[in-house]
């Protein structure tokens, strides 16, 4: 099976920084995608951060937050600048995977890491 895990997530004052990360493991071929969504209470979860051929970020982020990879590893990285108390949310670590031997890609989740913006 496949499982991500991550850690790095807390709480901070508002204008500071965090940074998140995932490792995938277990039986994979490849990994065609990583990324971020949160979500915060009372509201759908939303995409924060994608890392394929290219990358893609939320409008809400862009300029603050940055992802990165590491393939060798199977991480992915997002770290948070400048944070705002809206930034508060449940982080979900996200991935399509090649499992070996099949033909199709899945997508998994992690278990969520939470990140409170607060003084």
């Amino acid at each position: 099976q496949v499982q991500l895990v991550e850690s790095g997530g807390g709480l901070v004052q508002p204008g500071g920084s965090l940074r998140l990360s995932c490792a995938a493991s277990g039986s994979m071929f490849s990994i065609n995608l990583m990324g971020w969504y949160r979500q915060a209470p009372g509201k759908q979860r939303e995409l924060v951060a994608t890392s394929s051929s290219k990358t893609n970020y939320a409008d809400s982020v862009k300029g603050r937050f940055t992802i990165s990879r590491d393939n060798a590893k199977n991480t992915v990285h997002l770290q948070m600048n400048s944070l705002k108390p809206e930034d508060t949310a449940v982080y979900y670590c996200n991935a399509v995977i090649r499992r070996l031997g099949g033909p199709y890609d899945y997508e998994y989740w992690g278990q969520g890491t939470q990140v409170t913006v607060s003084s």
